[in-house]
């Protein structure tokens, strides 16, 4: 049977095979949405379920979220804490969206079967508060001039009341908004049962509350009375039965930021303790169908794409000893067809590898790297099964820059000599050894190691046990259905005895930006010249031995 080349059944997105996204573009922006000026993929409610997978975390926070629109229970206050990149913003706006009721809930893929199961027939729309803390300025007041000739608005609270309800609500904490002073859990819970169903949603809080100093009063309040709001906030919203917070805290003291930002973060995460539901999205397995969707339009020859599938598993099935053990099991079979066109494989690698380095935002990293990576794929007209770790056009500069990016200086000559592109020894191995360059063994195997080893390098050991990738693991990203395994095992060989930056030992592979033993023998041996150092030495050698 002969299987189709994943270009010939899953076409990506618009924006993806232009070139033309941005990494604002995959960062969710809450406010942009709320203001009506974020791009379609956000702005438009349809669209925007149509590119999200709902996470069974998100199903469930959904259901807590529609319970307590329409009375029905459901948590009051939600902490979103994930790492950065984890998904906290696109939850919010799957909240916005369905919240806001700018189209029928029903008409939202993935929500039907939600309020369903919560036996909801019809969600009522609600007043939404946006606050998000890299907009807002602890000394810096917003004029709003929406419905009259111009008010100052100062501090959180008198942001969320102005949101939910205009001049009317916002007259209700003018006093406390003018004065910086933390209005009261019954004055909040007051605003709240006014304009419910209502939903606060607070973006970045730490971000912006660690900016307020000690003992300093800013035109926004202080540090304490920020503090205080947000306590009597979380009290307030647990005593109104249709009304629910949102709010998101970094993981992790590192992503505070400053020691003001940890401390923020600690008095912060105590306030929500209190009446929290703390709910963490996105599972690793679940980031497959995310990241599919974002990049990729519906696939519609389904069965074409599960035989590519079938024929991966069988591949792994009757090799069984040439491949990692997981892939034995009928459950990597599924991860096949959840992950398509993207081989498991990467995203193993960069969830579990790559999510390791500083500034690597696993699902925005991923997604921003591998939108580049398409790209230049679909316009070359890559003919690969399914996207692998070794079909990654590392020889594309937009595709190596996002990759080195992450990692520390020193990686250029490493790509550019060994692993990918016209001057790479790899190349020259595939174009003179004609076995290995009709399935481009060299540079499949070299880019393999490349994105399983590249995080390790540097460290002693590497983030594992045992840096670098086994064999197994290194023919699993590299070989498609149809191609003769020992043709690959050749190819390993092959760059192990040529590459300069390549390291084996003990059956792994790994690159690093230290030249291996090969490279140090070959500039030592650059440095003599065999005419004027070594044949005088072998004739001098030679003249004083015996016989």
């Amino acid at each position: 049977m002969s299987l189709k080349n994943w270009r010939a059944i899953a076409v990506p997105h618009d924006d993806v095979l232009k070139g033309t996204f941005q990494q604002a573009e995959f960062a969710a922006d809450i406010s942009r949405v709320h203001e009506g000026t974020a791009t379609p993929e956000y702005q438009d409610p349809i669209l925007f379920f149509q590119r999200t997978f709902v996470t069974e975390g998100m199903r469930l926070l959904l259901d807590s979220v529609v319970k307590r629109l329409t009375g029905k229970g459901g948590d009051p206050v939600i902490q979103l804490q994930t790492a950065f990149g984890g998904g906290k913003t696109h939850t919010m706006l799957a909240v916005y969206h369905l919240a806001k009721g700018l189209k029928p809930a029903g008409d939202l893929q993935g929500i039907p079967p939600i309020l369903d199961a919560a036996h909801i027939t019809e969600l009522p729309q609600a007043r939404i508060a946006v606050l998000d803390g890299i907009r807002l300025s602890p000394n810096q007041p917003q004029r709003r001039t929406e419905y009259t000739d111009g008010i100052e608005v100062h501090t959180m609270w008198g942001e969320l009341a102005w949101q939910l309800g205009g001049p009317e609500a916002y007259h209700r904490v003018r006093d406390a908004d003018e004065s910086g002073t933390s209005p009261g859990k019954d004055v909040l819970a007051q605003l709240l049962a006014e304009y419910a169903p209502c939903v606060v949603l607070i973006d970045e809080l730490v971000a912006y509350i660690r900016q307020f100093e000690d003992g300093r009063s800013f035109s926004g309040g202080t540090y304490d009375s920020n503090l205080s709001f947000i306590q009597a906030l979380t009290e307030a919203v647990k005593a109104v039965p249709n009304a629910v917070l949102l709010a998101s805290l970094p993981e992790s003291d590192k992503e505070a930021g400053s020691q003001k930002g940890v401390a923020a973060l600690g008095a912060l995460a105590h306030y929500f303790g209190r009446v929290q539901a703390l709910w963490k999205p996105v599972a690793t397995e679940e980031a497959f169908e995310i990241v599919r969707r974002r990049l990729f339009a519906e696939i519609n020859d389904r069965l074409a794409a599960e035989d590519v599938c079938r024929g991966y598993a069988d591949l792994y099935a009757e090799n069984n000893a040439e491949f990692p053990p997981e892939t034995r099991d009928s459950h990597y079979f599924e991860r096949l067809k959840h992950a398509y066109p993207i081989h498991p494989e990467v995203f193993d690698r960069l969830y579990e590898d790559w999510s390791t380095l500083d500034n690597f935002q696993r699902t925005r990293g991923v997604l921003k790297f591998m939108a580049k990576a398409i790209h230049r794929l679909w316009k070359d007209g890559n003919n690969d099964l399914l996207i692998q770790p070794a079909s990654l056009p590392l020889y594309d500069a937009d595709t190596r820059n996002e990759a080195i990016y992450y990692l520390p200086p020193g990686w250029d000559p490493v790509l550019e000599r060994d692993i990918d592109g016209e001057r790479a020894t790899t190349t020259d191995l595939d174009s003179t050894r004609p076995i290995l360059g009709a399935i481009q063994a060299a540079r499949r195997l070299a880019r393999t190691v490349f994105l399983g080893s590249a995080p390790d390098a540097g460290t002693v050991g590497g983030a594992k046990h045992h840096r670098g990738l086994e064999l197994e693991r290194l023919l699993l990203g590299a070989v498609q259905p149809g191609q003769v395994i020992g043709h690959y095992k050749d190819g390993v060989r092959a760059i192990v005895d040529r590459l300069q930056y390549l390291n084996s030992a003990n059956n792994r592979y790994w690159f690093d930006t230290r030249p291996n033993l090969r490279r140090e023998m070959e500039d030592r041996k650059r440095r003599f010249d065999d005419r004027e150092d070594v044949f005088p030495l072998i004739r001098e050698k030679l003249r004083f031995a015996p016989g």
